[in-house]
């Protein structure tokens, strides 16, 4: 590991040189590049440079264990002792910081938010989760753009879905594809009965032409008047888009924006994402079938999580971890359930590789 860990500092070190360059200065691209891997290894290297300070004062150690100094015998077996301990805590962390990192972790995503059954209730949850990844998005400065959406008369969504552009979104929101459920009293329940109704949640790593390539040939695109608001702009132009993709039979519509050509282009968006999460969900798939992974199996129509609110809880079944504070989670304070289905993951793919 050391040899691994020196060659890791001595990249970091060469990173932290050309980032002074005044060539890579006058170069954005290259300059993010670069400060992105150096934001990247500094974990691994802070850690690193602490196991091999540790591997040090171990041999040092052995050595004053041969001395005829009784004293300092007994103080170098003592330190020993406390140096091999904390050897083996910093080993277990580095194998965690040294696993590899998917790489769509640092992607934007196309967040889908779906009503599942519970029909307008169904549809109220779908606009509290779209709330609570918007809350969620705002306190990291991401942006937000609404593609499609399809709104029922009482506030609540059959249909959302959102492009969402910051630094490592995909890698903070990829555990939330899923089956969510939620169990309350409605509002237009007069018998007080609790009801529980579901919406299905798909985070996508929004994928760029070189990360998929679509023939124009495999697409059939039709062109219709789009529904809704809008006044008479929308009954009178066929703005609305309808892309189907013949090969994998997906078919993505877009009707928010005002023109054509911008539907089109948002539509292909989806439908390149979609196709992109296909092919890492079947990868996925795979390995958790390997694995038997709970928290990463690429199966979008898996129970994932319930909203309790007579209880005023949350519970994640994929790691069996129920949190009080539904109120917080609600408003987009999702962060302890984030990291605690990062750590399963992780200890999935450590598990695995023991095996």
């Amino acid at each position: 590991m050391r040899d691994k860990l020196e060659s890791i500092i001595e990249r970091y070190n060469s990173i932290q040189d050309q980032m002074a360059d005044s060539e890579i200065i006058s170069n954005p691209d290259k300059l993010k590049d670069l400060a992105k891997e150096y934001k990247q290894l500094e974990p691994v290297v802070f850690t690193g440079k602490e196991y091999i300070k540790i591997l040090d004062q171990i041999i040092d150690c052995e050595t004053m264990i041969n001395s005829d100094d009784d004293e300092l015998k007994e103080l170098a077996i003592e330190e020993l002792t406390e140096n091999k301990n904390k050897k083996l805590d910093l080993e277990k962390d580095l194998k965690i910081k040294l696993l590899p990192k998917d790489p769509l972790d640092n992607k934007n995503i196309i967040l889908e938010i779906r009503a599942g059954t519970g029909g307008d209730e169904a549809a109220l949850f779908a606009a509290d989760l779209f709330r609570l990844y918007s809350h969620f998005s705002e306190k990291y400065n991401w942006e937000k753009e609404l593609i499609a959406s399809n709104e029922i008369g009482i506030g609540g969504f059959k249909e959302v879905i959102i492009s969402l552009k910051g630094n490592g979104a995909y890698g903070m929101l990829k555990y939330e594809s899923g089956v969510h459920r939620v169990q309350r009293v409605p509002e237009t329940e007069t018998g007080g009965r609790v009801h529980t109704s579901a919406a299905t949640v798909a985070v996508l790593p929004e994928a760029e032409e070189v990360d998929v390539e679509i023939n124009d040939v495999d697409l059939k695109i039709d062109t219709y008047r789009a529904s809704g608001a809008g006044g008479q702009h929308v009954n009178k132009t066929e703005s609305a888009i309808r892309i189907t993709h013949i090969p994998s039979g997906l078919v993505v519509t877009c009707q928010d924006e005002s023109s054509q050509h911008k539907n089109r282009a948002a539509a292909l968006k989806v439908l390149r994402s979609r196709l992109l999460a296909d092919q890492k969900e079947k990868a996925a798939a795979e390995r958790a079938a390997e694995r038997k992974s709970l928290v990463s199996t690429g199966d979008r129509s898996a129970k994932i999580r319930t909203y309790n609110f007579p209880q005023g809880r949350v519970t994640d079944h994929r790691i069996n971890f129920t949190s009080y504070r539904l109120s917080e989670i609600m408003n987009g304070d999702i962060e302890e359930i984030i990291e605690k289905l990062k750590i399963a993951e992780q200890q999935d793919i450590l598990s695995a590789e023991i095996d």
